[in-house]
């Protein structure tokens, strides 16, 4: 009985039960917890919790946590250069399927709405002329974009995806915190925390029934597919790039729905058409889905001081060759100065109240208005009315009216009186708490509900099934002093139906088979041929701090090389910029050389490290997450320079065999590998004329040996010892040993003659024949014959290859779209 009882107590059942309990004593009944805490699903999922951490719900936290950084999410804070872990809680929010029914219709009903206000507006703007709508709501907007009146948007229709804040009362009640519309942004993350959590909580999917992401993202695809003028439409996701604070999520999503990632620099608008421009020339581009503010999407039709958007894209609009999601202007309905009138709007075009009501909000540019907000400033929330901060609330966020101090009360007062139109006042929501992970316990936090809805093929709004939930760092339950939160969880819609399993992807016995990758934009191939090029150059690099640590400096290595050798290694090492010339070859001037060497400012290891980093963060849709894994990972700080070298070359070792072995053999992967085998041979020619001189010593080639990773290859050939002519032939000719420079040549010109060629006549292009030429220029050379003139040559001529390869597929401005031969698909 003994034993029984004390296994009980840590049964996961009973552990569950116990969390609970101890939950609701110190919660208010307004938690969504203790609201059901008679509800098995809750139960449920405590016990899966339970069962995973035991009584340490810490365990649970780090495990969510660990998971959501294995699949790659993270965010950057805008002025921030590092991305930070996307912060997940392991509690996700529970919400059963009846309830979120009314949820769906709510938004369903919404979007229908604020689709029908935009097309009057940006139409006949009835609305206006009827006194619904303040013409200076409409034309004092930020956001109302001029151009776009009057142009009905390709597919019918304004909104593709639209998104919206959501609160829930302390009595359940539902309301609207705010819509997003201009480039609405969560649903990556959404679906990373699905991810994140059926892998911590396998078994609570199947158990509670809980509804899928996958066929609303399905849906999704098919409706932009379905708006676009073409049966097999080519769809690009256009991102403001690796700066931008959600980049890996749109990474994430790109890589998902099979969407093209794509910036500004990848695209240019031609005969009213867009088109990306690929290293096998311009392709054409039938929808995009944009992550930019839509002001700069096209510096000739909008803001003209845009670097970041498309010329000409608003023109391909009008011509109706390009659907955009959502169309530039669908923002002005996202001031929150207009949900103080969707509530009319609601009766005026749908005849109905709306089912999910807006926080009561007033727009200060009425007299009436502003009165009631001035004279209850105490017991409401003062925010800017179009999300411009105004010179009375300095930093842009909503401000609660009795927190005000007498000077910032003043200086809103005034301002307002100057600008009324500028703020709204709002009431002050209070949000239901949920359970969440806090000092190894369950605590409660307030929290936000962002959820998505998205056209399908017929037009119709889906509701994506769950979103995610924002959780505040504070108890306090009031909206305006929540802001954005600080974790995440997962909301999972539950049932009592069992839920079909589904992918995104279509069943096996019903796809056409593909084995062509699709489009590489030219920015890409360039990204992953310098990436080839960073990881291979910080390697050699390596190499050489390695073999003067190993053979110059450690202490337990018995002679030093020659002092000669030591030199050409300091000359190799100064010339490639990593370390200023030491004053002598003491050991602790070798010493600092190698460290600076290593971990200097300019040209060292760590800096071409990080610029590896910087070019692996803009092509998380190509490599895989072991790869940015590696590259993310921090400097070697543990043990000796010794160690620290040792430590990054296993880590190079680790990224080769990544690109080596699960790379498909796309022309992807051949960028990666020409950059490498380019930067390898440049740096073997290096290593070559300086140790593999006529009057080079035993120690100087077996230094070059050692540098071209040859050193066990000669040894199995040779006995007799070292001979310059031998050594010369293995590093340099043999086109069996992966290290030689020959063997780098025939890589290269292998993979320009499987590259697209811009023309069908059988001629070769430009970097082909360069690439050809140096390889003849090897096989008619033998070792007895290489001199110092001969291998400058054929240094030259590798760096005319690496322009010429250049010019033909990367971005030269905008010479790509004039090029003689361009294919146009």
């Amino acid at each position: 009985m003994a034993s029984g009882a004390a296994t009980s107590l840590f049964d996961a059942a009973t552990i569950a039960d116990r969390w609970i309990a101890d939950y609701c004593a110190h919660v208010d009944a307004g938690d969504v917890l203790c609201a059901r805490r008679r509800d098995p699903e809750w139960a449920a999922l405590l016990e899966e919790l339970a069962a995973l951490s035991g009584e340490a719900l810490g365990t649970a936290r780090e495990r969510a946590q660990r998971h959501a950084e294995d699949i790659g999410t993270g965010f950057r804070i805008v002025d921030e250069g590092e991305e930070r872990p996307w912060p997940l809680s392991p509690v996700p929010l529970l919400i059963e399927k009846a309830e979120w029914d009314g949820i769906a219709a709510g938004i369903v009903q919404r979007a229908g709405l604020l689709e029908a206000v935009l097309q009057d507006l940006y139409g006949e703007s009835r609305l206006v002329a009827d006194g619904h709508v303040p013409a200076a709501l409409v034309g004092g907007s930020p956001f109302f974009l001029r151009p776009l009146a009057h142009l009905a948007p390709p597919g019918g229709h304004h909104l593709q995806f639209v998104a919206a804040d959501l609160c829930r009362g302390p009595s359940g009640e539902w309301s609207v915190l705010a819509d997003h519309l201009r480039a609405p942004a969560g649903a990556g993350y959404a679906l990373e925390n699905r991810l994140a959590m059926a892998r911590t909580l396998g078994d609570l999917q199947s158990r509670l029934n809980i509804e899928r992401h996958a066929p609303f993202f399905a849906a999704f695809r098919e409706g932009l597919a379905a708006a676009c003028r073409r049966a097999e439409p080519r769809i690009a996701l256009l991102t403001p790039g690796r700066l931008n604070p959600s980049y890996a999520e749109q990474a994430h999503l790109a890589r998902y729905l099979g969407f093209l990632l794509v910036e500004g620099a990848d695209l240019a608008a031609l005969d009213d058409r867009l088109y990306v421009r690929t290293i096998a020339g311009l392709k054409r581009v039938d929808a995009l889905w944009h992550r930019l503010d839509p002001r700069l999407l096209d510096p000739l039709a909008l803001d003209s001081h845009s670097t970041i958007g498309v010329a000409g894209v608003i023109d391909v609009m009008a011509a109706g060759e390009l659907v955009v999601a959502n169309a530039p202007g669908a923002g002005l309905l996202e001031a929150p100065a207009f949900a103080a009138f969707l509530p009319r709007l609601a009766e005026v075009l749908t005849g109905k109240p709306l089912l999910l009501p807006n926080i009561a909000t007033w727009w200060c540019g009425q007299d009436a208005e502003r009165t009631h907000v001035l004279a209850n400033l105490d017991s409401l929330v003062v925010a800017p009315a179009f999300g411009v901060a105004p010179l009375g609330l300095p930093d842009g966020k909503p401000a609660l009216g009795a927190a005000l101090d007498a000077p910032a009360r003043a200086a809103l007062c005034d301002d307002m009186a100057r600008r009324p139109q500028d703020y709204v006042g709002q009431e002050v929501v209070r949000l239901s708490t949920m359970p969440t992970v806090a000092d190894e316990a369950l605590t409660a936090r307030p929290f936000t509900l962002r959820v998505f809805a998205a056209r399908g093929s017929d037009g119709a709004w889906v509701v994506l099934p769950g979103g995610f939930a924002r959780i505040g760092a504070h108890p306090d339950p009031r909206a305006a002093v929540m802001g954005e939160g600080i974790w995440s969880a997962d909301v999972c819609v539950h049932g009592a139906d069992p839920v079909t399993p589904v992918s995104l992807l279509p069943p096996g016995d019903t796809s056409q088979l593909r084995r062509n990758p699709g489009t590489l934009p030219s920015r890409v191939a360039d990204n992953l041929f310098w990436l080839g090029r960073y990881l291979e150059r910080g390697e050699a690099l390596l190499g050489l701090v390695r073999v003067l640590l190993g053979h110059s400096i450690s202490a337990d290595t018995g002679a030093a090389l020659a002092s000669d050798t030591v030199a050409g290694l300091v000359r190799l090492v100064v010339q490639a910029g990593a370390a200023p010339q030491p004053n002598g070859f003491r050991r602790a001037d070798l010493t600092q050389l190698a460290r600076t060497a290593l971990e200097g400012e300019q040209a060292s290891v760590d800096a071409i490290n990080r610029q590896a980093r910087s070019i692996g963060a803009v092509s998380r849709e190509r490599l895989s997450a072991d790869m940015i894994r590696l590259l993310d990972a921090p400097f070697p700080q543990r043990g000796g320079l010794l160690d620290r070298a040792g430590s990054l070359q296993r880590r190079y070792s680790a990224l080769n065999g990544l690109a080596s072995e699960h790379m498909t053999r796309t022309d992807a992967w051949r960028f990666h590998d020409i950059g490498r085998r380019l930067e390898r041979a440049v740096a073997a020619i290096g290593f070559i004329r300086t140790f593999g001189r006529p009057d080079a010593t035993s120690d100087d080639l077996s230094t070059l040996l050692d540098l071209m990773d040859s050193q066990i290859s000669y040894r199995q050939r040779y006995l007799t010892g070292m001979a310059r002519i031998p050594v010369l032939d293995l590093v340099t000719l043999d086109p069996n040993n992966p290290r030689a420079l020959a063997f780098q040549v025939a890589a290269i010109s292998g993979h320009l003659n499987k590259l697209p060629l811009l023309s069908d006549d059988g001629l070769a292009e430009p970097q082909q024949e360069h690439a050809r030429g140096i390889a003849a220029l090897l096989v008619i050379t033998n070792a007895a014959r290489l001199d110092d003139a001969l291998l400058a040559d054929v240094e030259a001529r590798l760096l005319q290859l690496s322009g010429a390869i250049a010019r033909r597929y990367f971005l030269q401005g905008a010479e790509p779209l004039r090029a003689a031969g361009l294919v146009l698909a």
